[in-house]
């Protein structure tokens, strides 16, 4: 929380996670946040830690992740936002940012996330899709896939649909409000909207619809899979390349990439 010698802001960013090794500080490779916090310190002359929203692995991008830093000096928000962004890497970029209150939290303030998974479904994907897709060569079905979505939504234990996060988790029980696939030519769309999401489970539910929309594995399954809480290769985790943190809702209200 901030106190009476520094003042918050919230960021709304953007970025291409292909050349970095994910959201969180790490001791022997680039990370977002490392990034993030150098150009704030360039630009302030104070490093403050940057508090995301959540984390993103490596290859993963973002179109609407938020973080929120201190600073002991204040400092007018769209001056600092157009400052960050001169010296910030063309992959990343700030889209918005404003003062925030004493008890804003990127992560423990937040109320719900959307992700977006993409997926080319086509013997050739174009080049310039290559980081930003995921490759699937075999036909989808995709009135199968929405059948093993629909088995999906809902407050269930996920503990299947996730990898281990080599920390301590509290619960595998996390609620999915919407699991929906939709399809717009060779592009197949999944977006997965809740309340928080479990380590690489994104990645994973669209690991295993890929799996049933070739035919490999029921729709049916979903529940069964669920019901074991162990992870199987019928769950594979999906590449990275093709996950978006798309949207992040607080209690005041919504904050996306428009």
């Amino acid at each position: 929380m901030t106190t009476a010698t520094t003042h918050r802001y919230k960021l709304r960013l953007a970025y291409d996670g292909t050349a970095y090794a994910g959201w969180q500080l790490q001791p022997n490779a680039t990370s977002i946040q490392e990034v993030v916090e150098k150009a704030i310190a360039t630009v302030c002359g104070e490093r403050p830690r940057l508090h995301g929203s959540g984390r993103t692995d490596q290859g993963v991008h973002a179109r609407g992740q938020v973080a929120h830093f201190d600073l002991t000096t204040q400092r007018p928000t769209p001056r600092l936002a157009v400052s960050l962004n001169a010296v910030l890497p063309a992959d990343i970029r700030v889209l918005g940012l404003t003062r925030a209150a004493a008890n804003f939290h990127a992560r423990r303030s937040a109320v719900g996330k959307e992700y977006r998974y993409f997926i080319w479904n086509g013997d050739v994907l174009p080049p310039f899709l290559r980081h930003y897709r995921a490759h699937v060569r075999a036909p989808l079905d995709v009135l199968t896939m929405r059948a093993a979505a629909a088995m999906l939504e809902g407050r269930h234990d996920f503990a299947a649909f996730s990898a281990n996060p080599n920390r301590e988790v509290e619960s595998t029980v996390r609620s999915v409000t919407a699991l929906r696939v939709t399809r717009r030519g060779k592009e197949i769309t999944i977006v997965a909207r809740g309340e928080g999401f479990l380590y690489k489970m994104v990645r994973s539910l669209a690991g295993f619809l890929i799996r049933v929309g070739e035919g490999a594995v029921p729709p049916e399954t979903a529940r069964d899979i669920l019901a074991s809480r162990l992870r199987t290769a019928r769950v594979p985790t999906a590449p990275a390349c093709g996950l978006f943190l798309w949207k992040v809702w607080y209690r005041s209200g919504i904050i996306n990439a428009q």
